[in-house]
């Protein structure tokens, strides 16, 4: 099997570095007038993109094929492997495709050829110079991709499996029954999250190599941005699908009590993510006005740079994280190069092309929508870049800002959460502001309803927080300060305390309520006001008419469902990231009566009911676990019961904790359970986390309304009008509002 994956290996490489010079030759031949060899080469080119990932897709067939067979011939899947039983087992197995470092490469390789396959069928249709040129440029990437796979012995995933794994008879011996998969990753979000990761990464590459080859065949068009949008936007809500999971995974999995922790491989995801949103947007307005046309182009170029930078941050080995692979001076190598390329050869090419790339991006009133865009790409390329020193801060020398530091969470709260609140307040202002000058009445005429709303919806949220929130905060100051206090307690109060004043942190959120309310109603209201003008035109109901809308310009109306799902979101992130009741402690635990104190934690009593031991069906994970129910403290009414548990891998030694939650619509109860102490003391971490199901429902909003936008269509006249000029070679470009205003009423 090893020698199969091989040979799938070479074939590959050898088809890409065909594909590559065969689209390099046939832009050469035609430059030189030699049409006919020009197609020649051109269509040769694209066949071997097409046979690449037919060779990959072998290669990956063959490493699926020994997961699910447990054919443990190549050394990676040895290494890989899950012994876990049932549906989810089948899972597991399968998805040692890419838990490692070479599997994850070739996945990742794989699925640029599959985009790759897209970009050549359309390419063949016409053999357009700009298909042509994406293609030659997505190629090379692949080249590195296939080659870092192929001449590194580290990352070569078709080793076999040899001594000291191996007896002389061909069989396993005792040292390769202790490997396989980490215990932490046999969970669903964990096993799904990774390939979503990947597809947003390698369909980044598709818009990167569109505004490289735009550079290359001197076209300033619309026309590369219309080809690359979509594949920005499928790549974001790829990426913030993997996001997501993994969220989920580090929720109930890794016993944090959260959902995020500023780790160097959370990070790294989130580079990639909030350049492709600024990318996203940038499009919207080359597309739409002809202007941000060098911006664009850097901004995807930037946008494939922090796809690497991820991926360097992930397997270099230069940051330490509990999701990173080991490092790897290959790795660090080659995506240290690719970074630089990536940027240098956008920065080259604009440089040539500076004239051509020309456009009006003056803003006349920062009261305008041109405005609003611009800032919120800043924001995000800004703190991106923020985000990425302070992530790789630690492998950095001493001399530099923070260099040689690994810095809290807070640090990085410090910085998000006030930068959150501003750009949300940009995309709740942002639609009610028009494209050149904003109208002050008309501005205010559109605000004062949505404002009044908000203002209603406001005080609610005050309330909740006088109340609720700001009571959990002032107990864990208070309990830090009290005296005889434990560790733990003194060390939240001084972790919360060193994230700025009482005034200031509790002022922040209380801001942020209010623009999470504004920015639910602007947007609410725009939804509203459109669904109204559209009813009255057609004669149908406001409900069916939204949904007609959906139809009939989704790329609209599902931004519109994204900004809203934004405000649930930055409701949720405030309540659970900022205001979290946590109590840490041991439980006397009383072994031969089966006893155990109660534990109670702000208005919930845990009531100990029993613990059993579980051999789990592979005869090697053994499951300890510990059984609560829960009560109000206040009232004394049963609230429903926990179950959480330590698993222990017996040949390993590998724990992994499985947390227990009870969700209610305003808070979760969160319980760990990590083990006992040398008294046989039951070690419990339990946590209220207050709005983090808004948080979640938020975030599932934001997923729809991006899916809508992308896998709908945009308004009519506004399609029609980009394909038409497309077609003559021409952009959208400098378009006025009153040219748009009359496509829109013409459509």
């Amino acid at each position: 099997m090893s020698t199969f994956g091989l040979m799938g290996l070479v074939i590959a490489f050898a088809g890409v570095v065909v594909s590559v010079v065969c689209l390099l030759a046939g832009r050469i031949l035609k430059k030189a007038g030699k049409t006919g060899a020009a197609e020649t080469a051109s269509w040769g080119g694209c066949v071997a993109s097409i046979l690449t990932a037919v060779a990959l897709t072998v290669c990956c067939g063959i490493l699926v094929f020994c997961f699910m067979t447990g054919d443990m011939s190549i050394e990676y899947v040895l290494m890989e492997h899950s012994d876990a039983d049932g549906a989810l087992g089948v899972l597991y197995r399968f998805s040692g495709l890419w838990a490692g470092r070479e599997g994850s490469l070739l996945f990742w390789a794989w699925l640029i050829s599959i985009f790759n396959v897209v970009v050549a069928v359309r390419a063949m249709k016409n053999l357009d110079d700009l298909d042509c040129m994406a293609l030659f440029v997505s190629n090379l990437v692949l080249t590195a991709f296939v080659a870092v796979c192929l001449f590194s012995e580290s990352n070569m995933p078709f080793i076999a499996t040899a001594s000291p794994y191996v007896d002389a008879n061909g069989n396993l011996t005792a040292m390769a029954s202790s490997l396989g998969m980490s215990p932490l990753l046999e969970h669903w979000a964990q096993a799904i999250h990774p390939p979503t990761l990947f597809v947003g990464y390698a369909g980044l590459t598709i818009p990167f190599a569109y505004a490289i080859a735009a550079l290359i065949v001197n076209d300033a068009s619309a026309k590369w941005v219309v080809r690359s949008s979509r594949y920005a936007m499928f790549s974001w809500l790829f990426l913030g699908i993997g996001i997501g999971l993994g969220a989920i995974w580090a929720y109930v999995v890794l016993g944090w009590g959260g959902y995020w922790a500023w780790d160097p491989v959370e990070n790294a995801s989130l580079l990639s993510w909030m350049v492709a949103l600024a990318l996203v947007h940038s499009f919207t307005v080359y597309r739409k006005r002809g202007a941000f046309k060098r911006w664009s182009v850097m901004c995807a170029c930037l946008t494939f740079a922090f796809v690497v930078v991820g991926t360097f941050i992930t397997r270099s080995g230069v940051v330490q994280s509990v999701h990173a692979f080991e490092g790897d001076p290959v790795s660090l190598m080659l995506f240290g190069g690719l970074i630089v390329v990536a940027v240098l050869v956008g920065l080259i090419g604009l440089a040539i092309r500076w004239k051509a790339f020309a456009s009006d991006d003056a803003i006349e009133s920062m009261a305008s929508k041109a405005a609003a865009y611009y800032f919120n790409n800043v924001i995000m390329i800004v703190f991106t870049f923020v985000l990425c020193y302070l992530t790789v801060a630690s492998a950095l020398p001493t001399f530099l800002p923070f260099g040689g530091q690994s810095l809290s969470a807070g640090t990085y709260d410090a910085i998000a959460r006030p930068l959150g609140i501003v750009y949300c307040f940009i995309i709740a202002v942002c639609p009610l502001l028009a494209w050149t000058k904003t109208d002050r009445k008309e501005f205010f005429r559109l605000a004062k309803v949505p404002a009044i709303c908000a203002a209603v919806l406001f005080i609610v949220l005050l309330a909740y927080f006088v109340t609720t929130l700001y009571p959990a905060y002032d107990a864990i100051i208070q309990a830090g300060s009290a005296q005889g206090a434990s560790q733990a307690a003194v060390t939240a109060a001084e972790e919360l305390m060193s994230e700025g004043p009482v005034w200031y942190y509790n002022g922040l959120a209380v801001v942020g309520f209010a623009v999470a309310s504004l920015l639910f109603f602007n947007t609410l209201f725009m939804i509203a006001r459109a669904a109204s003008k559209r009813a009255k035109a057609t004669g149908k109901n406001p409900v069916a008419a939204f949904f007609g809308m959906l139809g009939s310009n989704s790329s609209k109306y599902g931004g519109y469902i994204a900004h809203f799902a934004m405000a649930i979101i930055l409701v949720g992130l405030i309540g659970s990231s900022m205001f979290v009741t946590e109590k840490t402690d041991y439980v006397a635990f009383d072994e031969e009566a089966d006893t155990a104190e109660n534990f109670v934690i702000d208005d919930y009593e845990l009531r100990y009911t029993g613990s059993d031991v579980e051999t789990m069906p592979n005869g090697d994970d053994i499951l300890y676990r510990v059984e609560f129910d829960v009560y109000d403290v206040n009232t004394g009414a049963y609230i429903g019961h926990v179950n959480p548990s330590v698993q222990l891998v017996a040949s390993t030694q590998q724990t992994k904790l499985n947390a227990s939650v009870i969700s209610f619509p305003t808070e979760d109860l969160f319980v760990v359970y990590r083990g006992v102490n040398d008294a046989g003391d039951l070690s419990m971490d339990v946590r209220v986390n207050p709005l983090v199901s808004f948080a979640w429902v938020g975030f599932a909003l934001l997923m729809l309304g991006t899916a809508i936008a992308l896998f709908g269509r945009r308004k009519d006249g506004e399609a029609s009008s980009v394909s038409k000029k497309e077609s003559r070679g021409e952009g959208v470009d400098g378009a006025s509002d009153e040219e748009e205003a009359r496509e829109q009423a013409t459509a």
